[in-house]
């Protein structure tokens, strides 16, 4: 997330100051640098509402984007209604917002993601500590604070509240991360499954490492990156061409190929022990940058929540939506009302429970929108347990069907050329964060611009005869083989709008990818230890689809699409093993023929948790 968004997002600014006797929308700024255990010093914004008599609790957001505002210290502005804060600034918060160390005006150093070591390393300092240290030195020197504070935030910061949250200050009540980074390897902003993500990886770490005091956008020579990636070649020539060794994350991913110790103890799955404090994780279905995160926590700690203090609400939102002024729609996709509106009044609710004491705890355990349908649903257990698994199966004939295959024989093949990449969404590919970019809708885009090219594989069902609700877990079982040593497989799972849409004409044919994911097939059978295909070897591939509620309407079709290639999000698998694609040499780039299986002894297939 670039710092304008998180600028627009969290603060608007009025130039016209007032009062109000029923609710807080006057602030006053203040800037202070805190210390920290070590003597780092953390730049630090403290907005405090004018004129109010009573105690407020923290509200604090820790980020590396930027927490300055534009106003000098000392003045006062409104919270405008389209402000994020509005919602909750309006009941009356003390708000805080820090630059982690080593970022813009915060002294120390910074490299993305750092895991929590002091738990194991004696008189060490990480996200935690800096979190704990704010907060006692916000409760000895803020007046008029209640001795509560909570903490939350979108993208980095989400993470930074989840980790926030780790071994808390006793006066730290609550947390709400929010598209929080999980593990980097399996699921999140730099790889899914092993599989590297070129554009959004290379853009990200050169922006926020390149320079401690800003963010820096790669000076690409045009507008169109997708022939520009193609002629980067090899993953080496960014350090030899571009980044000389100098962003480190970037020397991580040369460094550390595989899942080893190094992702493994960076991920949160290795340090985030239960939820200690009331957590709420919110995550988007369509969420471009860090879909896994807020999933992957929520379930690797409801194993531990002996106290029902873990929460989660999943919405139809790409990144960080929710803090939008407005969330009715996303692309072409309408949700026919204000999801963001619905979730501020959910999340101030949560905030002045713990915070305030004001209101019930009565909170749901999950809040998930069911797209298709278009209405919020509330569960007891997430994912529910009332569904029924069914298999779709895929047909040798393009077809699809919840029906085993019965001929013993069957399959389809395609070939994957690295040097003919299938492109991620339509031309052309912008910078990720640069003008014009279509980044932040990619993953509601119409998949027919790539449905008829010849290296991608559609499998349909018949039109529905009644509503299909499918609701949780999405898993994919692909039996596949290919003729190179190493191959990549992403596979979609597509609701198929009617051939004349009677609600919207313009929607007719609409291919809507409800769930996509790539699986780098050398890591099929451990992710530590990749192992090359035997040519022509037909073996089985699970890819996790991650969790939807979406209803699949009557007249609608149900799709699965399977493709090799998905670029520059994802890099270009050179289809011959080697130990280190970020070493790969050109000559180890091959075409290879893919052959997905569809008969009764290899049936590919995805599992639908559909609604009884």
């Amino acid at each position: 997330m670039k710092r304008i968004i998180w600028i627009v997002a969290f603060i608007c600014f009025g130039a016209t100051v007032y009062a109000q006797t029923d609710t807080f929308s006057v602030y006053k700024k203040t800037s202070v640098m805190i210390p920290m255990r070590d003597g780092t010093k953390l730049f630090t914004v403290i907005l405090t509402p004018v004129n109010c008599s009573h105690s407020l609790p923290f509200l604090i957001t820790r980020t590396p984007y930027g927490a300055d505002i534009p106003i000098p210290d000392g003045a006062t502005f409104n919270i405008n209604t389209s402000s994020y804060l509005s919602t909750l600034g309006k009941g009356g918060y003390i708000f805080i917002m820090q630059d982690i160390r080593g970022k813009y005006k915060s002294e120390g150093t910074m490299q993305i993601h750092k895991p929590i070591i002091h738990l194991k390393q004696k008189n060490a300092v990480d996200e935690s500590t800096d979190t704990y240290d704010t907060v006692d030195w916000l409760l000895k020197n803020i007046s008029n604070n209640n001795g509560k504070a909570g903490i939350f935030g979108i993208s980095y910061p989400g993470w930074l509240a989840l980790v926030g949250a780790i071994d808390p200050h006793p006066a730290l009540k609550a947390s709400s991360e929010q598209a929080c980074m999980g593990d980097l390897f399996l699921g999140d902003d730099f790889h899914h499954n092993g599989a590297f993500r070129l554009s959004y990886g290379m853009e990200y770490t050169y922006e926020v490492e390149f320079d401690k005091t800003t963010d820096s956008n790669f000076p690409f020579p045009q507008y169109d990156l997708f022939i520009w990636y193609q002629q980067l070649g090899s993953l080496k020539n960014v350090n030899d061409k571009y980044f000389h060794f100098k962003v480190p994350t970037w020397n991580n991913f040369i460094q550390h190929p595989n899942y080893d110790s190094f992702w493994k103890s960076n991920s949160p799955l290795s340090y985030v022990r239960q939820p200690e404090i009331p957590i709420l994780h919110v995550g988007g279905y369509f969420d471009q940058e860090d879909i896994n995160g807020p999933q992957l926590m929520y379930s690797f700690m409801e194993k531990k929540d002996t106290f029902n203090r873990n929460h989660i609400v999943l919405g139809p939102w790409n990144h960080g939506q929710w803090s939008r002024n407005k969330a009715d729609s996303l692309g072409k996709i309408a949700f026919e009302s204000n999801t963001a509106a619905w979730f501020q009044q959910l999340q101030k609710k949560w905030f002045d429970y713990w915070l305030k004491g004001i209101g019930k705890n009565d909170f749901e355990e999950a809040y998930c929108f069911q797209t298709g349908n278009n209405n919020w649903k509330t569960y007891s257990t997430w994912p529910p347990k009332n569904t029924t698994i069914k298999k779709l199966y895929t047909y040798s004939n393009n077809g699809a069907g919840f029906m085993k295959p019965t001929s013993p024989k069957g399959s389809v093949s395609y070939v994957s050329d690295p040097a003919h990449p299938v492109p991620y969404r339509t031309l052309p590919i912008e910078a990720t964060y640069g003008p014009g970019s279509r980044w932040r809708t990619w993953h509601t885009e119409d998949q027919r611009f790539v449905t008829s090219r010849p290296d991608v594989i559609s499998f349909s069902t018949d039109t529905l005869t009644e509503d299909m609700i499918v609701t949780g877990a999405i898993k994919a079982h692909i039996f596949a083989s290919t003729t190179g040593t190493d191959a990549d497989f992403v596979v979609k799972l597509i609701d198929v709008y009617p051939n004349f849409d009677q609600k919207s004409l313009s929607m007719s044919g609409y291919q809507l990818p409800v769930a996509m994911e790539v699986f780098r097939g050398r890591y099929r059978k451990s992710f530590d230890k990749p192992a090359p295909f035997v040519p022509n070897k037909p073996e089985e591939i699970v890819i996790d689809l991650h969790q939807i509620n979406h209803a699949f309407k009557k007249g609608h079709r149900l799709m699965v699409q399977i493709q090799s290639t998905w670029f520059p999000v994802i890099d270009r698998n050179p289809q011959k093993f080697i130990p280190n694609i970020f070493e790969a040499k050109e000559t180890d780039f091959i075409k290879a023929t893919q052959t997905i299986y569809c008969n009764s002894n290899l049936s590919t297939y995805i599992e639908l948790p559909v609604m009884q």
